[in-house]
This record gives structure tokens, C-alpha cells and sequence, in this order.
């Protein structure tokens, strides 16, 4: 199912259906389709997908997907711009950046909010990453969201007067956090998704404010705890 940890929002739709009032039966259907795209993305690839393999999942008939979708593409279109805002909302959630407990306690709420919505979307992420070329419109959205994400994050990093280019540092801490939230999907790593989660906030928070930020024991996980699992 297309996930959301926030309240039920409108499906986006299709280009065919673009600019048509969908009635709550039509609305019904978009998310019946949006749902099994999701699964046969995530589990044939981008490129084996096939319109059949959404419909029978879905289903219903190939009449009914073409009211709404012109093609898989557009369905992926349409799945990566639903994630691209879901991201960007994420990105202007993320909280000051500080020293102290309290300003720990809320990163790490932030950033198991991204593990959380990293998870329920890694079939549209892998087929994104499958199916992305730079000078796509796939590529495009992938443009604008790391742009939009990483702008919103190093605005919070310019708040925190921190020593260091809050552009590069916003870059290396979004990269730092997917990177293990990719590996935690792919099972790649022998560390629980808390672990991981206390370790990346206090990498965060070390590594700007030095030995004032508070930290958790990270569970036990040290870093060759991770880099074996990568690399066995």
C-alpha cells in the first residue's frame, strides 16, 4: 500500500485523469492501482513491470488503468511525485539543531521518521533507482527533491551557527542517513533499526558540536559492527 505516517491525503492521478473531480468510487480505484504498483515495482524491477502485472494484481481490467494512467511510467510518475512531497514535507520538519538533550531527543524523532518513511517506500525507491536517468523527468524529480530536501536542511544548519558550510554539511548528513537506511532495508547489516537510529543521530550531533552533544550507548553497535555486515 502507498504509505503516509501522516493523515490520509487525496491520491495524486494519472494524466489522464488530471484536472477530473474523482468521485470517492474513482479515488478508490487510484489507490487500488497506486498500491499495486508499488508491489510489482518492488518486486519485478522497474523495467520488467508490466501494465498486466498492475492490473491483475489491482484487480481490474486495462480499460479501467488507461482512465487513469496513460502508461506504467505515468503510474511511476505519479508514485515518485507522491514520495518527492512526502520527503520534502519530512525535510521542513527537521527540527534545531543544538547541544543538548532536548535537541537530541527531537533529531532522533526525526530521523526515525525517515527511517520509518524510507521503509514502507523501498519499492519506489529501488525502482526509482532502477529506472532514473539524469535527463529524465524521473531524473528531474530526483533533482528537485535532493535540492529541496538538502535547501531545508542546511537552513536549520545556518540557525545552529555551526563552523562548517551548512550546504556541503547538509549534503553529507542526508547521504550519511540514506546510505544506512539502504543498507538496513537490504538486510546488509546486523543492526536493529533503534541501533541505527542512535547511532546516526549521535554521528549527527558529534560531529557538529564535538564532545558537548549528549549521547546513547548506540546499542552496543560499533562502527565495525556495521562495515562487516556491508562488506561480508
Amino acid at each position: 500500500m502507498v504509505p503516509s505516517n501522516r493523515p490520509k491525503k487525496t491520491p495524486p492521478v494519472g494524466r489522464p485523469a488530471e484536472g477530473r473531480e474523482l468521485r470517492p468510487r474513482g479515488l478508490h480505484t487510484v489507490q487500488r492501482l497506486l498500491d499495486a504498483g508499488t508491489h510489482v515495482f518492488g518486486e519485478r524491477g522497474y523495467h520488467a513491470a508490466r501494465v498486466d502485472d498492475i492490473v491483475e494484481r489491482a484487480r481490474t481490467s486495462h480499460g479501467t488503468f488507461y482512465l487513469y494512467f496513460a502508461s506504467k511510467e505515468d503510474l511511476f510518475r505519479t508514485l515518485a511525485v507522491g514520495l518527492a512531497e512526502h520527503m520534502v514535507e519530512l525535510a521542513h520538519r527537521f527540527p534545531p539543531l543544538g547541544p543538548n538533550s532536548d535537541d537530541r531527543a527531537a533529531l532522533r524523532a526525526w530521523i526515525e521518521d525517515f527511517a520509518s518513511l524510507y521503509e514502507q517506500w523501498a519499492p519506489v525507491l529501488q525502482a526509482w533507482t532502477e529506472g532514473e536517468v539524469v535527463d529524465s523527468e524521473f531524473g528531474q524529480i530526483a533533482a528537485g527533491l535532493v535540492k529541496d530536501f538538502d535547501s531545508a536542511l542546511a537552513a536549520r544548519l545556518r540557525d545552529a551557527d555551526i563552523d562548517l558550510n551548512p550546504e556541503t554539511t547538509a549534503v553529507a548528513i542526508v547521504a550519511m542517513i540514506e546510505r544506512l537506511e539502504f543498507y538496513l532495508v537490504a538486510q546488509a547489516v546486523p543492526v536493529t533499526r533503534d541501533a541505527a537510529v542512535d547511532v546516526l543521530t549521535d554521528v549527527t550531533l558529534r560531529g557538529l558540536f564535538g564532545g558537548r552533544a549528549p549521547a546513547s550507548d548506540g546499542g552496543g553497535v560499533t562502527a565495525s559492527d556495521v562495515t562487516a555486515g556491508i562488506y561480508s
